[in-house]
């Protein structure tokens, strides 16, 4: 049933190899985006925050292989942007992860935002009595009580973003799915154990994750 793996014509290690480099990448950007949209969210100036708001509310309701595909038709094949050259399947990778980012970086907003309400008022008031702008206010105040209350939240964003990797299939970018999906095509009489292959790869990279974060969770959480 398995002899597909013995072949060697299936690169399968490899295509999950840049299933968890789009995973970190977009894992990374996604946490440095979220928290300048919840930044802005926040923030007191109407601008920022009308801007924070409908990004958010336009991107997260936007399905994600349209801001993908968009990412690739408009920035790479329309504007001719490459992010630093490369080949096609470089330039895909690097509109993936932008992608990626894009769309997960407002969920993770939206989990941060929830984290920044759980903080007392009193604390910033204090904070701003004692002369600290907003900026000092919530990077040294704010933020870190925010992230501390929704690592579990953001372990479900990150297990999400994982499973979400396979939309870089429709721009071709050679992750694991795209292999299914070559594997289906040359192997249709081993479709269970080509399905079997990849769920456990999945649920290799997402178990371990969801565990260890939610353990995390649970020692560093704010005791109120």
């Amino acid at each position: 049933m398995f002899d597909f793996l013995d072949s060697g014509q299936y690169d399968l290690l490899g295509a999950f190899w840049v299933t968890v480099k789009l995973t970190v990448y977009s894992a990374i950007g996604s946490l440095i985006w979220g928290t300048l949209l919840a930044g802005m969210r926040v923030g007191p100036i109407p601008l920022m925050r009308a801007f924070g708001t409908g990004y958010v509310n336009v991107v997260r309701n936007t399905p994600l292989t349209i801001v993908v595909v968009g990412c690739s038709l408009g920035l790479h094949q329309t504007l001719q942007i490459t992010f630093g050259g490369g080949d096609s399947a470089d330039i895909g990778f690097r509109m993936a992860v932008l992608g990626l980012v894009a769309y997960t970086g407002t969920f993770v907003c939206e989990a941060l935002r929830s984290g920044i309400n759980t903080v007392p008022m009193g604390q910033a008031e204090a904070a701003r009595a004692l002369g600290l702008g907003f900026f000092q206010v919530l990077t040294l105040i704010i933020l870190p009580q925010a992230f501390r209350s929704v690592v579990a939240p953001l372990a479900n964003v990150l297990i999400a973003l994982t499973k979400n990797t396979t939309v870089a299939s429709a721009i071709g970018v050679a992750e694991a799915s795209l292999l299914m999906k070559e594997m289906i095509e040359n192997e249709a009489n081993a479709l269970f154990a080509i399905f079997a292959v990849v769920a456990f790869g999945f649920m290799v990279l997402t178990l371990p994750t969801g565990l260890l974060l939610g353990w995390v969770a649970k020692r560093v959480a704010v005791k109120r």
